[in-house]
C-alpha cells in the first residue's frame, strides 16, 4: 500500500519583530529623506497659484484676462495661459482667503497622490501575492519624493488633479467599456491642453466612441467658457495659444521637451521649425504606436504611460510638474523585473536590466534637473556633454523609456481595472 503523501512544511517567519523593525527603519529613512527634499529654500511658496489668484482678481475686476501680467526674475514676465474653461474653474477660488486656496490645493494633490499611487501599485501587489500596507507606503513617500510632485505640490498646480481624471478614465472606464468613458480626458484636456495627446492615443487605438466622448466633452466645456466670456475665448483660440514667449523661456532647463533641448542648442536663435516638427511627427508616430500595440496587447497602464511621455517630448514647452508618466514607467519596470524569471541566465539578465532601469529612473526624478542645480537667468548655449545630459536628463531618460518600456500580455480575457492582473511579459 503506497505510502501516504506527506506535506511539505508550512514556511512561517521566524522573526517578525525583526521584519516589523527593517520597515520601520526603511519608513523612517525614506520619511528623513522628504524634509531636506521640501527644505524652504528649494520650494516655491505657492508661486503659480499665487498668480492665477491674482489673475482672477484682475479678471474679476473688469480686465481681459489675458493681459495680465507679472514681471518674474527667471522667465522676464508671466502670464494667465490656460485655457478660458480653467479660468472659469479657478475664479471661484477668488472668493476665498489666499490661505484657504492654498490648504485645498495641497490637500486635493495629496489625496491624489495617494490615490493614483494606489491604482498603479496594488494590481501588482496583488498579482505577486505581496502584503499591501508596507509597499503601499513606501511607494506615496516616493511619489512625494518625486521632483515633478514637489513641484507640483510647492508651486501650487493643478496637475496631480488631471492625472486622477486621465488615470480613472484610461485605467477604469476604457478598459471596462463604460458609457462615459472619454469624459475625465476631455475634462483634463479643456483645463489644460497637454491632456490632449490622451485623445489621439483613443483614435490610435480605436476607441472611438471613447475619442467622441472626450472630444465632446472638451468642445462642450470650451463653448461654456465661450459664451460666459466670449472676448477672453476669441483672443486665446486666435492668438495666445500660439504665442509660446507668453508661458516662458524656452531654453529654460525646467522645459523638458524636444524643443527646449533644441532651444539649448541653439540659444540666442530659436530653434528651426522644420527640424524641430519633423522630430515631433517621428516621436509622435513611434511612440503612439507602441502605445496602441500595448493597448491591445491589454496592457492599458503601458498605452497611457508611453502616450504620456510622447506629450511630455512634443509639447513646445513642458514644465517638470507635467511629467507625472515617469512614476508609472516604473511600476511597469519593477513589474517587469518581478515576473523575469531567475533559472535561466537569459531572464536574471532581464530582471537585472530592468531593476537597474527602474532605479536608475528612480534617482533621477528625485534627484531631477532643477531642484539641486541653478543654471542662472542667462540663457547659456549647451556645449558641454555633461552639462547637456544634466540639463536634458528628462528628455534623454524619456526617448529612452519610448524604446525600451515594456508591454504586457493578459493571461486572461479583460475586463479588470487597467487589465492589470495576470498578466506575461513580453517586447514590443
Amino acid at each position: 500500500m503506497p505510502a501516504e503523501p506527506v506535506a511539505p512544511p508550512a514556511v512561517t517567519d521566524d522573526d517578525p519583530g525583526g521584519r516589523t523593525a527593517r520597515r520601520l527603519v526603511a519608513l523612517v529613512a525614506i520619511a528623513a529623506v522628504l524634509p531636506v527634499l521640501y527644505w524652504p529654500g528649494r520650494v516655491h511658496n505657492f508661486f503659480d497659484l499665487k498668480i492665477y489668484m491674482r489673475a482672477m482678481d484682475w479678471w474679476a475686476a473688469g480686465h481681459p484676462l489675458y493681459d495680465y501680467v507679472q514681471p518674474d526674475r527667471v522667465q522676464g514676465a508671466l502670464y494667465f495661459t490656460y485655457p478660458p474653461f480653467a479660468a472659469l474653474l479657478l475664479r471661484p477660488f477668488a472668493l476665498l482667503p489666499l490661505g484657504v486656496t492654498v490648504a485645498i490645493f495641497t490637500v486635493l494633490t495629496l489625496l491624489g497622490v495617494v490615490l493614483t499611487t494606489w491604482w498603479l501599485v496594488r494590481p501588482v501587489l496583488d498579482r505577486h501575492d505581496l502584503h499591501r500596507g508596507f509597499p503601499l507606503v513606501v511607494a506615496v513617500l516616493l511619489v512625494l519624493a518625486v521632483e515633478s510632485t514637489r513641484e507640483t505640490l510647492t508651486f501650487g498646480q493643478i496637475n496631480m488633479l488631471l492625472v486622477v481624471l486621465i488615470l480613472a478614465d484610461l485605467l477604469f472606464a476604457v478598459p471596462g467599456g463604460r458609457r462615459w468613458a472619454g469624459l475625465g480626458v476631455g475634462l483634463a484636456t479643456a483645463v489644460k491642453l497637454f491632456p490632449g495627446i490622451f485623445i489621439l492615443y483613443l483614435l490610435a487605438t480605436r476607441r472611438w466612441r471613447a475619442a467622441l466622448v472626450a472630444s465632446a466633452t472638451a468642445a462642450l466645456a470650451t463653448l461654456l467658457a465661450a459664451a460666459v466670456a466670449p472676448a477672453d475665448s476669441w483672443r486665446f483660440w486666435t492668438h495666445e495659444l500660439w504665442a509660446t514667449d507668453r508661458v516662458g523661456r524656452t531654453d529654460y532647463t525646467g522645459n523638458q521637451s524636444l524643443f527646449g533641448l533644441l532651444s539649448r542648442l541653439t540659444v540666442p536663435e530659436k530653434p528651426a521649425q522644420v527640424p524641430w516638427l519633423l522630430l515631433v511627427l517621428a516621436v509622435t508616430g513611434y511612440g503612439l504606436w507602441r502605445a496602441a500595440r500595448a493597448a491591445r496587447a491589454g496592457d492599458a497602464l503601458a498605452g497611457l504611460t508611453l502616450t504620456g511621455l510622447v506629450g511630455g517630448l512634443v509639447s513646445p514647452i513642458t514644465w517638470t510638474h507635467h511629467l507625472y508618466w515617469f512614476i508609472p514607467a516604473v511600476v511597469l519596470l519593477v513589474d517587469a523585473a518581478l515576473d523575469s524569471g531567475r533559472d535561466t541566465p537569459a531572464g536574471a539578465r532581464r530582471r537585472r536590466w530592468l531593476l537597474t532601469l527602474a532605479v536608475g529612473t528612480t534617482f533621477v526624478i528625485i534627484y531631477g534637473v532643477v531642484t539641486f542645480e541653478d543654471w542662472g537667468i542667462t540663457p547659456v548655449r549647451t556645449d558641454d556633454p555633461g552639462e547637456f545630459v544634466a540639463r536634458n536628463a528628462y528628455v534623454l531618460l524619456s526617448l529612452l523609456l519610448l524604446v525600451v518600456l515594456p508591454t504586457r500580455r493578459p493571461t486572461r480575457a479583460p475586463g479588470t481595472p487597467g487589465n492589470m492582473h495576470q498578466l506575461d511579459r513580453t517586447r514590443d
